[in-house]
């Protein structure tokens, strides 16, 4: 018997404004208006730009400005390249590459909102018939279960800082769940148009972040077929698999053909894809449960209700297919060592479209608990930032005050009328929509898990717009890279350099700095990253001799005591 008995009042759908609206106000902030991150954000632009103003070979083999990043794939870089190239000399070239970001996140929420609703209107998901009517029509359910889902997906607090970067992986994620949509449509219709398009959806994955999990999906999609005894569909999914290595074959054709600065990517890149598999330790299944459990929060506790309140419809394909998806992902993540977040981002998607089918199911008493916990902590953490940023901007309280200034030496706070405005409006809604949600308990499926998602977008704004200039003080590399280029001489053939690639990038960008490329040799400057604890020519590699250089200059970032940035000549 189904676990699910709804009166068609509780499929009341979100409109679509408020969706869109929620959409933008989650992706917004953290595009605009903000430097390069340190890390994968910034070594990403780094990539895109020196893609957009860089020749073919450049387009072929991803690197920064010299240094060779062949390890992902050049799929997500081209598009960011091909926005700078469109909007860079209208918006600036760092906001024209988190263009693609934005539609990268598009595609993703749209991707789970369809294939969420494509399986909630299946006949095998609907609710109980009630002896005197009332039950929600299939596509009431669907739309609903497809907004919890948004719902769910928008409230993962994993994917909040990693949607916003411009990097390899929020194309990923986004083709993760275009993909299952695209599963869902082959299961509902069993078209060649729907596996043709799968096919194609895993070359893209393969361009993006490698064959690993494009291969581990097409598997796990031919074990659900076999497990949901559908094996007419195998004929469909098994050519997807030639058909994503033909996608991929441009590429690597090319690359071949054409050999970019007289080498290829393709060693490399090969290399990063055989150590993303390996037998799992102890160390990878302490990470996975050490930081699943909250780059995951607040969807796994529904999907785990999902998964036991289906137990007896487990071959369902609204639970078969995400709950697939979710097991591979999670043996992926199992199988590969290096301890990242990236490595938990694909279970993200089917895990929020098996969470919206433990809505309907989950008890009073625990959404309550939920909600809660919602209302409790992130009101909680969007009172710190609020007092924090008084404390910056007032000296009150002088101990807070205080910790705020010593984490960011150098920084002068500002008032800004308009941020404030806005951060103050975004936090009176979090209150009417608290009030909303306690005084009229609502019925609706959507109610559990639409604190959560609203408070997480508040905190996400609260800190993009109060606190963005504190954080581009703190993160950025543009101060520094402007002061390194004004001690540049004024003609030199190029800078060796040994620094991190998200600093390398940010040197390029902001301070013009001429890297060595790949047949640049015996550079008359040389760059090095290093920390104040080691003096002088210690810094310089023994890949050259430390008697050859003189220094030029030392700098670091004002909110960083301990880096340290120093430029030698070499003597004549």
């Amino acid at each position: 018997m189904k676990p699910v008995r709804l009166p068609a009042a509780a499929t009341t759908a979100l409109p679509r404004w408020v969706i869109f609206v929620l959409c933008l106000l989650y992706i917004l902030p953290g595009l605009i208006a903000r430097d390069p991150w340190k890390g994968d954000d910034a070594a990403s632009f780094g990539i895109m730009w020196t893609m957009a103003h860089g020749g073919l070979a450049d387009w072929l083999w991803p690197h920064i400005v010299g240094l060779p990043m062949p390890e992902e794939g050049p799929l997500a870089f081209w598009l960011g390249a091909l926005c700078i190239k469109l909007l860079g000399g209208i918006v600036g070239d760092p906001l024209a590459a988190r263009c693609a970001t934005a539609l990268f996140f598009l595609l993703g929420a749209v991707s789970v909102w369809y294939a969420t609703y494509l399986l909630g209107r299946r006949s095998e998901a609907q609710p109980l018939k009630l002896a005197f009517g009332g039950e929600p029509a299939p596509r009431d359910f669907g739309r609903t279960l497809a907004d919890g889902a948004l719902l769910i997906y928008l409230a993962c607090l994993g994917l909040l800082v990693r949607s916003h970067e411009t990097s390899a992986e929020t194309l990923q994620i986004s083709l993760i769940a275009y993909s299952l949509y695209l599963c869902v449509r082959l299961f509902d219709q069993a078209s060649k148009r729907a596996a043709l398009k799968l096919g194609l959806a895993l070359g893209l994955l393969v361009l993006t972040r490698g064959w690993v999990l494009p291969l581990a999906l097409w598997l796990s999609l031919i074990a659900l077929c076999l497990y949901r005894q559908q094996r007419h569909l195998l004929k469909l999914i098994l050519p997807a698999l030639p058909l994503a290595f033909a996608v991929t074959s441009v590429w690597l054709i090319a690359i071949s053909a054409l050999r970019p600065f007289d080498s290829s990517p393709y060693p490399a890149w090969m290399l990063w894809n055989y150590r993303q598999l390996s037998l799992p330790n102890l160390d990878s299944i302490a990470y996975f449960f050490r930081y699943g459990i909250w780059f995951t929060w607040p969807a796994w506790p529904f999907a785990g209700w999902a998964i036991y309140a289906w137990r007896k419809q487990e071959r369902a394909l609204h639970i078969s297919l995400p709950a697939a998806f979710v097991a591979c992902f999670i043996l992926l993540a199992l199988l590969n060592h290096h301890s990242e977040e990236s490595i938990l981002l694909p279970i993200l998607p089917p895990l929020a479209i098996l969470a919206a089918f433990g809505l309907p199911t989950m008890k009073r008493s625990a959404i309550n608990a939920v909600d809660w916990f919602a209302v409790m902590v992130l009101t909680g953490v969007a009172s710190f930032i609020w007092l924090a940023w008084i404390a910056g901007q007032t000296g009150w309280p002088p101990r807070l005050a205080a910790k705020v200034l010593a984490l960011a030496p150098g920084f002068q706070p500002s008032f800004q009328p308009l941020v404030f405005l806005i951060a103050l409006a975004a936090s009176i809604a979090w209150f009417r929509l608290v009030y909303w949600r306690i005084s009229r308990q609502p019925a609706v499926l959507w109610r559990a898990v639409v604190l959560s998602s609203g408070g997480v977008i508040l905190c996400w704004l609260l800190l993009l717009s109060l606190w963005l200039p504190w954080i581009n003080h703190r993160i950025s590399y543009a101060a520094v890279a402007q002061e390194l280029a004004q001690q540049l001489p004024p003609s030199y053939d190029c800078v060796e350099a040994h620094i991190g690639p998200s600093q390398r990038a940010t040197f390029a960008y902001f301070g013009g700095i001429r890297f060595a490329g790949f047949s640049d040799h015996d550079c008359s400057l040389l760059l090095v990253q290093g920390n104040r604890t080691v003096p002088g020519e210690s810094l310089i590699p023994l890949l050259y001799q430390a008697e050859q250089w003189k220094t030029v200059w030392n700098g670091r970032r004002a909110a960083d005591q301990d880096e340290l940035f120093t430029l030698y000549r070499r003597k004549q």
